[in-house]
């Protein structure tokens, strides 16, 4: 009978290398034995051994450093996301609170938040034609951004604008940093196009290689790509954005009540 891929010795290895790295044998940072060791340790193949440890990269838990071997993968700090991140009194607001793991009771420690952009005129995609409500390749305000905290990237959120609404403001600078003086938000509300309501849409999914790069995750790693769509308190429509987050380091946290 053909043995079942959770017996095989190279998940075994790797069963044992994870108690290890749960247990704290192996702790944040520390290096993997060579796979020379692991072969010897365990009495098999290299070629068994460096599966183990393949194993383990593609679940996110060690990382391959080059011509330096495998290292269990430093936790990052948890960043909880609900409907209080876009509150108004926090428009301004360019710190966070990250938590060492995901449970609610850690204490939160604040990080410096921070962002790339770059910013211009494309043709509408058919998604953003229709959250916009203009025509496939018409053109619209792009605002690219890469979050990071700490100087570390975390995600990217690229908005888009119907020119009219955002032509001459802060929204249009391309300049690093937040729009303004609160942000994309506070200025589309001095245009009279106050944020009222929010349709967010998360789907996992792995990420491209150029996401993997930009927000240097770990192979294996997915992320959580997030589509935004902001409107006023009419229905009109004034920002359609899509982010894409690494999924180790956040949590998405929302309260509500149970619709009749």
């Amino acid at each position: 009978m053909r043995e079942s891929a959770e017996t095989t010795p190279s998940r075994q290895i790797a069963d044992s290398l994870r108690s290890d790295i749960a247990s704290g044998m192996l702790p944040p940072g520390g290096r993997l034995p060579p796979v020379r060791d692991l072969a010897e340790r365990y009495g098999v193949s290299r070629n068994t051994a460096a599966k183990a440890v393949a194993i383990l990269k593609a679940e996110g838990l060690v990382t391959a450093r080059p011509g330096s071997g495998a290292y269990v993968r430093e936790p990052y700090p948890i960043r909880r996301l609900g409907p209080d991140r876009y509150a108004r009194n926090r428009w301004q607001v360019t710190t966070v609170d990250a938590y060492a793991d995901a449970q609610k009771g850690s204490a939160p420690a604040q990080q410096q938040g921070g962002q790339t952009q770059e910013v211009g005129l494309v043709e509408a995609d058919e998604a953003v034609a229709a959250a916009l409500g203009v025509d496939v390749g018409s053109q619209v305000y792009e605002r690219a951004r890469v979050m990071t905290r700490e100087g570390v990237p975390t995600h990217t959120m690229t908005s888009y604008y119907r020119q009219e609404d955002v032509e001459g403001t802060p929204i249009a600078d391309p300049r690093p940093g937040i729009a303004g003086r609160g942000g994309g938000f506070a200025i589309l509300a001095e245009r009279g196009l106050d944020p009222h309501e929010i349709t967010e849409d998360l789907s996992a999914r792995m990420p491209t290689t150029e996401e993997a790069l930009l927000l240097e995750l770990p192979t294996g790693e997915p992320v959580v790509e997030v589509c935004r769509t902001a409107r006023t308190a009419d229905g009109r429509v004034i920002e359609y954005a899509r982010g894409v987050h690494a999924a180790s380091r956040f949590i998405w946290s929302y309260t509500y009540p149970i619709p009749d």
